[in-house]
This record gives C-alpha cells, sequence and structure tokens, in this order.
C-alpha cells in the first residue's frame, strides 16, 4: 500500500509565528517530519513525503502545489482507493503506533486529532474521499459509512497530538526525545510548572 507524508514546504505553521521565525518554523516542521519518517520506516514501511515547495528529510520528496484535498484525494483516484496518509506533524509517533493504524482489518482506519481533524488515515475502498476542512473526523466518518465502508478508529494519544499552536511545544518535550524536542531544546525551549499547568516556554 502506498503511503504519503503530506507536508507544507513553503509558510508550514503559521500558527507558530508567535514565538518561531519562518525559518525556524520550516526548520521545526523539517525536525517533526524527520520524527515521523523514522517510526514509519521502523515499523517497516516506505514513506513518500509529498510537500508544497522542497524539504529536506531521508525519503523521497515529490513537490505538489495542490491544496490537501485536491492532492489526498487524486492520490485515491490513481491508487483505486488503497492508499495511507499520516500528517508530518505527529512528533509523537512510535513504530508499534504506526503499527496500531495498520492492523484493524476495515476498509477505513482513522486516527482522530484533538481538535477535530483526522491525523492519519488507512484507506482499502475505492470510493473514499477526504475533505480536511472544519471537523474533518466527523466528515470523514460519515463518508466513510456513505459509500459503504466499514470504518474504524485508533483511539492514540500519540496520533490525536499534532502541533499547531505554542500551547502545543509542551507535549513534544514532555513524551518526546526525537529530532523536534532536540530542536526545540537547542532553540531554548524548557518546560515551565505554573500553577499545575505545564508550558513550554522560551529562554
Amino acid at each position: 500500500m502506498r503511503l504519503v507524508v503530506p507536508v507544507s514546504g513553503s509558510d508550514p505553521k503559521t500558527r507558530l509565528s508567535a514565538v518561531l521565525s519562518s525559518e525556524e518554523r520550516r526548520e521545526f516542521t523539517e525536525a517533526m517530519l524527520a520524527d515521523v519518517l523514522r517510526a514509519l520506516d521502523a515499523a517497516g514501511h516506505s514513506p513518500e513525503v509529498i510537500a508544497t515547495a522542497p524539504v529536506t528529510c531521508d525519503a523521497p520528496v515529490t513537490v505538489d502545489e495542490r491544496g490537501l484535498d485536491a492532492l489526498v484525494n487524486a492520490l485515491l483516484a490513481e491508487a483505486d482507493g488503497e492508499l495511507a496518509v499520516v500528517m508530518a506533524d505527529l512528533p509523537l509517533l512510535t513504530p508499534s503506533t504506526v503499527e496500531a493504524l495498520f492492523e484493524p482489518d476495515a476498509d477505513v482506519v482513522l486516527a482522530p486529532g484533538t481538535g477535530g481533524g483526522t491525523n492519519a488515515f488507512v484507506s482499502r475502498h475505492p470510493a473514499f474521499r477526504v475533505n480536511y476542512h472544519g471537523a474533518s473526523i466527523r466528515d470523514h466518518r460519515r463518508t466513510a459509512r456513505e459509500v459503504g465502508a466499514t470504518v474504524t478508529e485508533v483511539d492514540s494519544r500519540r496520533l490525536a497530538t499534532d502541533i499547531d499552536e505554542p500551547g502545543d511545544l509542551a507535549e513534544v518535550l514532555l513524551h518526546s526525545d526525537g529530532a523536534a524536542a532536540d530542536w526545540l531544546r537547542d532553540a531554548g525551549f524548557e518546560l515551565v510548572v505554573d500553577d499545575g499547568r505545564v508550558t513550554a516556554d522560551r529562554r
């Protein structure tokens, strides 16, 4: 099965612009991508990266400027529905988590994100298509059922934790020892506990 990791290579992670410059956001995105690719490789998969602009990573890279919906739906059509997609901003991903994504014997396997998104999926149904706008996990459940696909979900904190906002950075420092966590520490971020809440602040 073809396994694709889409990533923005042009102006990634704009919601982190309050704490990271444009160049830093590109570097941090590549560090998160490295963590995702390492987990996929260790689980025995051969991922491809499709980026909106060139990125540096240890995987084949195709540059494609199409939006996410158009890109993924074209790939699903080309592959007659046989496709897996894992997002590039999941630095908590581990090989065992990847195995849990591919293990269910269902036509469509969905990995929900904490904010209502869809952080990964495995499709084995020719009619399944995606729509990443809004509460996409809800839409993908409905779409799978409407086309007659069997559907299941992977309940995984590591798959659910995508890094979009400054408040998400603490999750990387708390639960990962990969390239993204190293990048944050080298950039001066550290964990701070204040009134029982844990945040990542920059020195």
